[in-house]
Formats: C-alpha cells, structure tokens, sequence
C-alpha cells in the first residue's frame, strides 16, 4: 500500500491504568467497539519507538492482562472476529493466560504433541527440552512481538503453538476431561491465529 494511504497510528506509550480510559460506566457498546478496535490498532500498528523504549512498551505489552486484568480484555476483545486485530490479540493473551495458569500442564501437553506436529513444533520455537519455564519463556516472547517483530510472525508462531498442544491432547495417555470439545477449541484456535497471518501477510487484517 502507498504510504500516502496508510493510516497514521499512534501507539500509546504506557499501556496501564489509562489504556482503556474509555471505559466508563454505561458506555454506548458501539463506542466501546470502537474503542476497543483503536487499542488493537494502536498496539499492533503503532509506530516503533527508540530500542529502549520498545524493549519498555514491550514488556508492558506482555503483563496487560495483569495491569488491566483479563476480564477487562474479555469485555474489550473477546467478542471480536478472529480476522480483526482485536480477535487475535484475544486470542494471544487467552493462550498467555492458559499457560501461565498451569505451566506443567501446558508443557506436557507441548511434549505429548510435539512428535505428531513436527513442523508446528519447530515454529512455535520452543526450547528444548520443553519444561514449564520454556513454555512461559515462549508466550510471553510471542506476546513482546507484537511490538517488536512482524504481526504475522507473532501470530503463526502462536498458531504453531496451539496445533501442537491440540495433537498433545489426542495423544493416548494425555488426554483431559472433555478431551474432545478442548481438543477442537484448541485447533479452531491454531487455524484462527494461522489463517488470521496469512491475512496479515498479504496486509488484509484490519
């Protein structure tokens, strides 16, 4: 696209208390729509900052569901299409929060499907072996993408991620209560994320 064309986006500086400033009571859903569609963009598409501040902005990116809570991203993101930015940035720090919830589970999981999703396994970039702590390392490094490398990296290495952790759940031996309705969540998750960075890729996620 023409740079005459691209819209100008800033991204905020500090993303904490004032990041959703529009959320005040009885907000009219369409402005918080709205709003929230302004942050996603703001995030993803802002301009880089000196190398110092990206490395700041983007460890403040990583701990958003903690200063805003993940409830208020819920409310802001979650009911977003999956092929809007809003959509995927839900997605991401949904993943975040599962393994950061219960990183011993999320790392056997890893491990169980890594030998059915060999490719899936080497994008995602996990480091080997694939132990809570690797696997904590990991999404939050997607997650400091999203300011500090391409958009649609940080969301096919996601992507990578979650198929590798659906083939861990079918795996005899590991799977989960409602094994099969997570199973499907999972991978409709990966396909989302992927399709989402091919959407990226050819500059069509808006």
């Amino acid at each position: 696209m023409p740079e005459s064309t691209t819209p100008r986006h800033h991204r905020p500086t500090r993303p904490g208390s004032a990041f959703f400033e529009a959320r005040t009571g009885g907000v009219d859903p369409a402005q918080l729509g709205a709003a929230a569609e302004r942050a996603a963009t703001a995030l993803v598409r802002g301009p880089r900052e000196a190398e110092g501040e990206t490395a700041a902005l983007a460890e403040r990116v990583v701990g958003l569901a903690e200063t805003e809570g993940l409830e208020t991203l819920a409310e802001l993101w979650s009911g977003a299409p999956a092929d809007t930015l809003s959509g995927c940035l839900w997605r991401l720090y949904v993943l975040r929060a599962w393994v950061h919830a219960d990183p011993h589970e999320a790392a056997r999981q890893f491990e169980a499907g890594r030998r059915l999703a060999p490719v899936a396994r080497v994008v995602a970039g996990v480091a080997e072996p694939p132990g809570p702590d690797e696997l904590r390392r990991m999404i939050d490094d997607v997650l400091r993408g999203i300011v500090e490398r391409e958009f649609a990296d940080v969301l096919l290495r996601a992507a990578a991620f979650a198929r590798v952790v659906a083939a861990g759940r079918t795996e005899p031996g590991h799977t989960v209560p409602g094994a099969a309705s997570e199973v499907e969540r999972v991978l409709l998750m990966s396909e989302q994320l992927e399709h989402a960075g091919h959407l990226e890729l050819a500059g069509a996620l808006a």
